[in-house]
């Protein structure tokens, strides 16, 4: 049986649309070689990207949650614009699929004020019509949560629909809402990491997309 179309295009933010990875990881080494000297090194940042930062905090100290996430929030405004680099061919893409008519929102585990300023600097705020950040829900990826709400804004059917990430929560997301999954072969964890969660589909450039949206799928 032939699936249908896909119109409406979900994406994750951090290391998918924008390069965040480095940014990230010097925030989190930053902040907990402050506070745990010694404990944390750049493979075990590497493992936090993905997580929302209470997910990632209450599982090092739940007593220091609140602590932990104000601070590392501060320095991560610092030093992103210094440390975020654009992936070849983003913003190209996301206006052509635009200009296909594809229904888009980002569905992200940052907070939205965060996920709109990376936006402006890519140039690219104008062509999402939904926007999901942590703020906007109780339960983020990989909870179907806050798929189900971009959906529900954008007026779109889950059958119609491809989650887009770099990371097990936005794979494991776009299953638990009942939509069909890509994962991006750019993830900082690698290819082979993203592809043991089993994705419908992987991106080697983000320009794959407008082939795959052309026609239908099986």
């Amino acid at each position: 049986m032939t699936a249908k179309k896909i119109n409406t295009l979900l994406f994750d933010f951090d290391g998918t649309l924008l390069d965040t990875n480095e940014l990230i990881i010097q925030t989190f080494l930053a902040v907990l070689g402050e506070h745990y000297p010694g404990r944390f090194d750049r493979q075990d940042a590497l493992d936090f990207i993905g997580p929302s930062l209470t997910q990632t905090f209450a599982a090092i100290d739940p007593d220091r949650v609140e602590e932990l996430t104000v601070q590392y929030r501060a320095l991560n405004r610092t030093l992103h614009d210094e440390l975020v680099e654009e992936y070849d061919g983003v913003a190209e893409t996301l206006r052509l699929l635009k200009a296909q008519g594809m229904k888009m929102a980002i569905v992200s585990t940052k907070r939205s004020d965060t996920i709109r300023h990376g936006l402006k600097l890519m140039g690219v705020n104008d062509v999402f019509d939904v926007l999901v950040g942590l703020d906007h829900v109780t339960n983020p990826k990989p909870n179907p949560e806050p798929l189900h709400l971009a959906l529900e804004q954008l007026g779109a059917s889950h059958d119609e629909a491809l989650m887009i990430g770099d990371n097990s929560h936005d794979i494991e997301g776009g299953k638990n809402a009942g939509v069909r999954t890509a994962g991006v072969a750019w993830s900082a964890k690698g290819e082979e990491f993203l592809a043991s969660f089993n994705p419908d589909f992987m991106l080697q450039h983000i320009s794959d997309l407008l082939e795959l949206t052309k026609e239908a799928v099986k």
